[in-house]
């Protein structure tokens, strides 16, 4: 199996009640649905994140799954965990990978195409 059996889809959302742009500080949600499309199973053992906000402040995230477990993912099955971060900017850029592992313990990539963070009315 290969990362392209693996679909990631990002929905991002804006955290008004949590951010204080006065601050400088802008809080987003985002919920990621990972759909396993391959006929084996595998397993979600890290992740690595860049995060860059508008002023090109640029953050590396990595660590040991996500949301505190590391979720076996079935062929044909997906798995969705919401998460949040915060940045310095009304609009940012999200994009990284996952590192899963397959039964047979040889171990592959799953990218996370970049997606946008962004405070609404901000941008048109």
């Amino acid at each position: 199996m290969s990362a392209a059996a693996i679909q990631i889809t990002p929905v991002p959302h804006y955290l008004a009640d949590r951010s204080s742009p006065e601050d400088e500080h802008y809080v987003f949600a985002y919920t990621i649905t990972i759909a396993n499309q391959g006929d084996e199973r595998v397993t979600l053992i890290s992740r690595r994140w860049l995060i860059t906000d508008a002023n090109g402040k640029r953050t590396e995230v990595e660590g040991s799954g996500v949301v505190g477990e590391q979720p076996a993912i079935a062929a044909g099955e997906d798995y969705t965990y919401t998460s949040g971060v915060s940045l310095d900017t009304p609009v940012g850029v999200m994009e990284g990978f996952y590192l899963l592992r397959r039964d047979d313990g040889s171990e592959f990539e799953a990218p996370i195409a970049p997606f946008r963070l962004a405070q609404p009315n901000v941008i048109n």
